[in-house]
This record gives structure tokens, sequence and C-alpha cells, in this order.
């Protein structure tokens, strides 16, 4: 009996097979779909628009999406291929090539992941890869309260986790809670509270 190991995708192989409609990350050598709940979306894009909103005010050189992918390398030095709920990116490097897709290579600034049901993604592999990458600033928003409860405590409590690339590359972990004002490295006079993000 002869046993078959399926191939497993590089960046590129994901980007050329990656189906057109739909979000898709790859995870592990394969290309898979990222659902999202209403509820869930709702947080995400309170941010992509609050931030939309900060960069027009701030005349900030940045631009914010939903939609663009990253290549990430695990501890095993497996390529992966990240979709951020938002990411803000400097404006120069996303135009320094507007014919290409979504996809990037070099670290972006700021990096949101929305928790959901693959939340160990969030606090364990995309924080360990999106450090490795050298993303500059990296939020987990736990409205849900699901994650890890070394993080949220007991009784776990929604929170928003903002961690900030130190001088020696490593993340430094401050958490919000309730009406605490969000301090950003990359939007340092936001003006929002952990509650108004984990209740949008």
């Amino acid at each position: 009996m002869k046993t078959y190991i399926k191939q497993k995708l590089t960046f590129e192989q994901f980007l050329e097979e990656c189906p057109e409609s739909g979000l898709y990350e790859l995870v592990d050598g394969e290309i898979v779909e990222v659902r999202a709940t209403r509820n869930h979306d709702d947080v995400a894009n309170f941010l992509l628009f609050g931030f939309n909103d900060e960069i027009r005010r701030q005349n900030l050189n940045y631009v914010v999406n939903n939609t663009a992918v990253f290549k990430t390398i695990t501890a095993n030095g497996i390529e992966q291929g990240r979709k951020p709920d938002v990411s803000v990116i400097d404006k120069d490097r996303w135009r320094s090539n507007r014919s290409a897709y979504s996809a990037l290579e070099e670290p972006i600034q700021l990096a949101i992941e929305v928790t959901s049901t693959n939340w160990e993604d969030d606090y364990i592999d995309k924080l360990d890869e999106y450090q490795r990458l050298g993303i500059t600033e990296y939020w987990i928003v736990d409205y849900l309260a699901i994650g890890l409860r070394e993080y949220l405590g007991n009784p776990k409590v929604p929170a928003v986790f903002v961690f900030i690339l130190d001088a020696e590359g490593k993340y430094q972990r401050t958490q919000f809670r309730g009406s605490e004002r969000i301090v950003s490295q990359t939007f340092p006079k936001l003006a929002l509270t952990a509650e108004q993000i984990l209740t949008a």
C-alpha cells in the first residue's frame, strides 16, 4: 500500500492558488478559509474606520485595510500567509508597487487580530510570527474573553492587548479594559477606550 504525502504550499504557491472570492490564510502549508461572525466584523470595522479617520485627521503616512496578506515564518522555518483583521501599513511601502496584489513580505506598522474560535493562533502562533517578522505593533482584541487565563484573569474579562516591539525585538504587552484609553505607538493621539472597541 502506498502512502501519499500532500506537498505543503510555499507562500508564492499560496498566492497563485488562493481562491479569488473569500478570505484565506496559508497555515502549515495549506490554504485555510478565514470566516468571521458579524460581531467579529463589527469590532474589526470599528477599528478600520476609526484608524482611517485618525490618519486623515493627523495627516499620517499610513494606509489601513483588511485585505493585506503577508508572509511570516514560524520558529520551524515554515512559511505562513497571514491576513490580519486590520492592517496599518506605511503608505510609501504599500504604494511602492501599486500593480502588485496585496501580498507583502516586509513588516507592516500595526496588525490587529480580533479573537474567534481559533484564538490560539492569535495568542501563540501569530504573536510569535509577527514578533519574528518585526511588526512594530500588534493588538489582540479579545471581545469574547476566550483567550488564555494568564492574560485575561480569573474570571476572564474582555480586554485589548497591545504589544510593542522593544529595542531587542521582543514584544512588551500592555492590557486595556473598560474605560481605559488605548495607548498606541502608531496612533499616539488616538482617543479610544477598550470598552468602545470591545462593544463595537
